[in-house]
Formats: C-alpha cells, sequence, structure tokens
C-alpha cells in the first residue's frame, strides 16, 4: 500500500512546505482520503485515477478541494466521482457548500456521459473502495468525525482523523492481528489545553495518554494534523515525549506499507 500526503503550503522558494492548511491523502494513485487540497497537489496521474473520495468529517480544511476538482474534471467525468460519507456529512456539503449559493449543486446537473457526483452513504460496517476495504469508527470531535481502518490484501493502516480523546477507535484498533501504520492527529501545543479540549483536538501530552492504549506496541505512529501556526512547539513537545515509533508523516513523501 502506498500512501501520500498532499501539500497544501508553499515555502518561499515554491517548494512544498510542511505546515498543513489542509489535509489530503491519496492510496495507491486513486483513493483520496479527505479533500483539502485534493484540486490543487494531485499529479495529473492522480487526477486521471482518482474516482473514489473518503470524507472523515466536513470541516473546511478536509473538504475544500472537492468542489474545485468536481468542477475541474465536470466535462470529462465519464462516470461520477464517488464521495463516501456519512449521512451528516453529506448533508452538511448538499445544505452549504454544493447549494448554488456557494458552489453549484452537482447532484443535480449532468455532463454529455451522466452523473458528476455520488454519494455513497457510511454507515457503522465495513466497506470496500476499489481495492481497499475500509472499517469506520467514530471519533471524538466538534463535529460528527469518522476515523478509518483501512486494509488490502497486504497491509492495515489506522487513521484517526481529527479528534480528541477516544474509546471505540482504541478498541477496535487493538483487535487488528497486525497493524503496520497508525496516523494520528495531534493539533496544538500543550498550552492550548483548553482550546483543544473546546474544540476537540489533541496536544502532545493528550497524544501520549492515547498512545498509551494501543496495543500494537511495534506500531510506527505517524502525527498529523499539526496546526501550521504552532508547528514548531508541537514538534519541539512531541520529541520531548520520547515516545518510540513515533514520527511525524512527512508532506509529500512516498509511504510504503
Amino acid at each position: 500500500m502506498k500512501l501520500r500526503l498532499l501539500a497544501s503550503t508553499l515555502e518561499r522558494d515554491g517548494s512544498a512546505s510542511g505546515r498543513q492548511h489542509y489535509s489530503c491523502f491519496v492510496i495507491d494513485g486513486c483513493v483520496a482520503i479527505d479533500a483539502g487540497s485534493l484540486a490543487t497537489s494531485v499529479t495529473s496521474d492522480e487526477r486521471n485515477e482518482i474516482r473514489d473520495v473518503v470524507l472523515t468529517h466536513a470541516h473546511l480544511d478536509h473538504i475544500a478541494g472537492l468542489p474545485l476538482f468536481i468542477d475541474d474534471l465536470f466535462p470529462i467525468l465519464k462516470k461520477p466521482v464517488r464521495v463516501y460519507a456519512t449521512r451528516e456529512v453529506i448533508d452538511v456539503l448538499e445544505t452549504h457548500i454544493f447549494n448554488w449559493a456557494v458552489y453549484p449543486r452537482f447532484s443535480e446537473i449532468k455532463n454529455s456521459h451522466g452523473e458528476v457526483i455520488e454519494y455513497v452513504e457510511i454507515e457503522n460496517s465495513e466497506f470496500y473502495v476499489r481495492h481497499l476495504k475500509l472499517q469506520p469508527v467514530a471519533v471524538n470531535h466538534k463535529v460528527p468525525s469518522t476515523g478509518f481502518i483501512f486494509s488490502d490484501e497486504k497491509s492495515t493502516v489506522a487513521v484517526s482523523g481529527d479528534t480528541a480523546e477516544m474509546g471505540e477507535f482504541w478498541d477496535v484498533v487493538n483487535k487488528i492481528e497486525k497493524l503496520d501504520a497508525l496516523l494520528i492527529e495531534c493539533a496544538f501545543p500543550d498550552e492550548f489545553e483548553e482550546l483543544s479540549s473546546i474544540s476537540r483536538h489533541l496536544t502532545p501530552a493528550k497524544l501520549k495518554t492515547e498512545i498509551g492504549k494501543l496495543k500494537h506496541s511495534d506500531c510506527p505512529i505517524y502525527v498529523i494534523n499539526l496546526k501550521p501556526s504552532y508547528r514548531d512547539a508541537i514538534v519541539s513537545q512531541l520529541e520531548k515525549l520520547s515516545v518510540s515509533h513515533l514520527q511525524l508523516l512527512e508532506v509529500g513523501r512516498e509511504y510504503h506499507f
């Protein structure tokens, strides 16, 4: 399994920055998890291949690129972009994004080949996207949010999405026979503990507590979703945790699991 975090911010010299405003992962060049920078940072090959987008929740940094991605492909789509999301997320998209006021409601219009968007409602059971099997798990965020365990025939990776302290997620993850990687958020530094509690995000101190619930002791742990304004402070505090197998997920790097 190949996984890549798409860049969303540029340095002064035009190179990709590690500071992330948006969230979007591409798996095996054909499936997107979230869509924050989907329209702007995919390669031409990925743009031609990606027709399946799985959403963790409806906050803007996770969906911003979806309308532009579909818009860009609108005339040439021979089959619709399938958007996998919970009913709550689909309702937000249709009410507040694809509502004709903010962006066209693509569910009501077609190109010469037919529909350009198809919603696939996520429930509490496993489902398949292309060659991947996904297990959705509710997590603890300010809005309805879903973490995922996704696997092919060889590898299994868990991603928390945006979350605070979790229970059910760890129950599911710890039952997996072999976990090849865990992607877990850490949005704020420790000094923003109150804000992290209100917005339901993790800090390094809270992350260490959460990692203590993981029973896969040899599993690589990759930290995601660092708020860009506080990245340096978060990184410094993560280093001081001295947690084995803990590292930042690098923007643009292709990981193989």
